[in-house]
């Protein structure tokens, strides 16, 4: 068990995560689901044996903090709004799912498992957006030597809406366990899948002209010889 200080309507609290689950290839159009295989297989990842995935990775992984420290060069994130399970209810974030893309072309868990899962610090219940889910957009920018450019951008309604998804758990269908932390699913990338020395994310809400936001910088650590 890990616990994560998080803040909900304004008020810090900790959250007892006792599960890390990724889910992949989550998108409501089977074509765009296919054009992110795609991307991701010319880059080398094989295709999922199940559209779609739910990968398991150490809860220790999840972090709210503002840098993190990646092995190598190769790794890159990309904006996911996460489901964060309590004993009151569930509660939506925005994370990054950063992944080592070159450990990702011969073991997808395995490079989501070599890195930091950040989250940024606010949550929102997800009652409070729920009647109003599809107007909600997500949005990532990346920043590689001082040039901050726009990475991803689109509806939530490209994957599944968060019902929809824990339908299709198998673990335990239309429930999320309280301590379950669940990134969804996310956009094609506006350009090539790349990292940088920073990266945003973004959940905007204009129904209720709020947003969750988050900036995390990158850190390489050398691989020796």
């Amino acid at each position: 068990m890990h616990a994560v200080r998080f803040r909900v309507d304004g008020v810090a609290r900790n959250f007892d995560v006792r599960q890390v689950v990724i889910a992949g290839w989550t998108g409501r159009d089977r074509e765009a689901v296919e054009h992110h295989v795609a991307e991701l297989e010319a880059i080398g990842v094989r295709r999922p044996s199940a559209i779609p995935c739910f990968y398991r990775v150490g809860t220790m992984l999840v972090t709210t903090a503002a840098e993190v420290d990646v092995v190598g060069r190769e790794s890159s994130g990309e904006a996911e709004f996460v489901l964060v399970s309590a004993a009151d209810g569930i509660h939506i974030g925005i994370g990054s799912d950063h992944t080592d893309r070159k450990v990702e072309t011969y073991g997808i868990t395995v490079s989501k498992q070599m890195c930091p899962k950040p989250i940024g610090p606010d949550l929102w219940r997800l009652a409070d957006v729920e009647p109003h889910w599809d107007t909600l957009m997500i949005r990532s920018h990346v920043t590689r030597s001082g040039s901050r450019v726009l990475y991803q951008e689109g509806p939530v309604t490209r994957m599944l809406a968060p019902r929809d998804l824990l339908a299709r758990f198998p673990d335990s269908p239309g429930v999320l366990p309280p301590g379950t932390v669940m990134f969804c699913g996310t956009l094609p990338a506006l350009g090539e899948i790349a990292g940088g020395d920073s990266f945003e994310v973004e959940l905007l809400d204009p129904v209720r002209n709020q947003r969750l936001h988050h900036e995390y910088a990158a850190r390489s650590l050398p691989i020796a010889d």
